[in-house]
């Protein structure tokens, strides 16, 4: 019985299917009506299920089984569709889908990074106790959408009013180069891989440098952490020991906290200080839109592979092996 390989045509879609194809899966696209156009003119797509919202993805979940497709989750498939329905999901999914809770709620997140004993920034339960820059981080795959800089609790107090009304961290915010590590890590092997590093493109915060700071205070402009792009990043050798045993450990605090754990394509969400200190202060579990870039494979898969290796490439990789040796349940959640 022949598989296909399934995912909602946005975030990191486009690699996905390509990687699919270049493992020789058939490939669908569920898309949006109206946005079909990316998916038919590139080609990674066999064929495109368009819906009137991604909120319809349960309209068309049987269509998917009948077609024998695995899905590949993303951010906006975790974004649309609620932790209580993912886990009902009768469609094959590759990945462990309880693990997806504990990147959502961003308290679980923490827990998960102290349990794996990384260095984070400080947690603040309540406004009154901000004494440093803070940023304010809303739950959920948002793309950095609502998130705001203050440093006291009156700052607080007048951005929160206009925030989105969901629930929220206040966390400490480090100064230094925000590194974004994406990591593969086998179920089949257990063996955990570097697959690249990216910087996000965040507007308005990495453009405002731009102008002056007597012209920021008179146009009263405020700092927003929307991610627009992302850009490629190699980071010095030396951090890389390091990096890989943070890996490890995320990798192995998930194994007690949600067994199976995490497996497949991940992200930790770094900020490096100057002091060359790595703050961890966010996990995604699964694919991120930072490996776009990498549709080719980046410096780092070029250094283990002898073939373009992307990360999506990699999830219809393991897939495929997965398929061949009679070990799929393994990897299906």
């Amino acid at each position: 019985m022949k598989y296909k390989i399934a995912t909602l045509g946005s975030h990191s879609a486009l690699q996905i299917l390509k990687g699919a194809h270049d493992e020789g899966f058939k490939t669908i696209v569920i898309c949006e009506k109206g946005t079909e156009r990316p998916y038919k003119s590139f080609g990674v797509a066999d064929k495109i299920i368009t819906v009137d919202s991604f909120a319809d993805f349960f309209k068309v979940e049987n269509e998917l089984i009948e077609e024998n497709a695995i899905i590949i989750p993303h951010g906006t498939f975790t974004s649309v569709v609620s932790l209580d329905k993912m886990e009902r999901l009768k469609i094959a999914h590759y990945g462990n889908k309880k693990i997806l809770k504990w990147e959502a709620d961003r308290n679980m997140c923490m827990r998960w990074l102290t349990e794996a004993g990384v260095r984070i920034p400080r947690m603040f339960d309540n406004p009154k106790e901000i004494d440093r820059p803070v940023i304010v981080k809303f739950f959920g795959a948002r793309g950095g959408e609502g998130y705001f800089f203050c440093t006291n609790a009156d700052q607080f107090n007048e951005k929160i009013r206009n925030a989105p009304k969901v629930p929220y961290i206040i966390q400490e915010y480090i100064i230094g180069v925000p590194v974004y590590i994406h990591f593969f890590y086998s179920q089949l092997n257990n063996e955990l891989e570097i697959m690249g590093f990216d910087k996000r493109y965040e507007s308005n915060v990495d453009s405002i440098g731009r102008i002056a700071a007597r012209d920021q205070i008179a146009l009263n402009l405020q700092s927003s952490y929307t991610i627009v792009g992302n850009i490629p990043l190699v980071v010095r050798e030396s951090f890389l020991p390091e990096i890989f045993e943070i890996g490890e450990n995320v990798v192995k605090a998930s194994q007690k906290l949600e067994p199976p754990g995490l497996y497949g394509p991940f992200c930790i969400e770094s900020i490096i200080t100057p002091d060359q200190k790595i703050y961890v202060f966010e996990i995604s579990a699964r694919i991120v839109a930072g490996t776009n870039p990498f549709i080719e494979g980046s410096p780092y898969t070029a250094l283990k592979y002898n073939e373009p290796m992307s990360c999506g490439r990699r999830i219809a990789r393991e897939l495929k092996l997965a398929i061949q040796n009679g070990r799929l349940k393994e990897v299906l959640g």
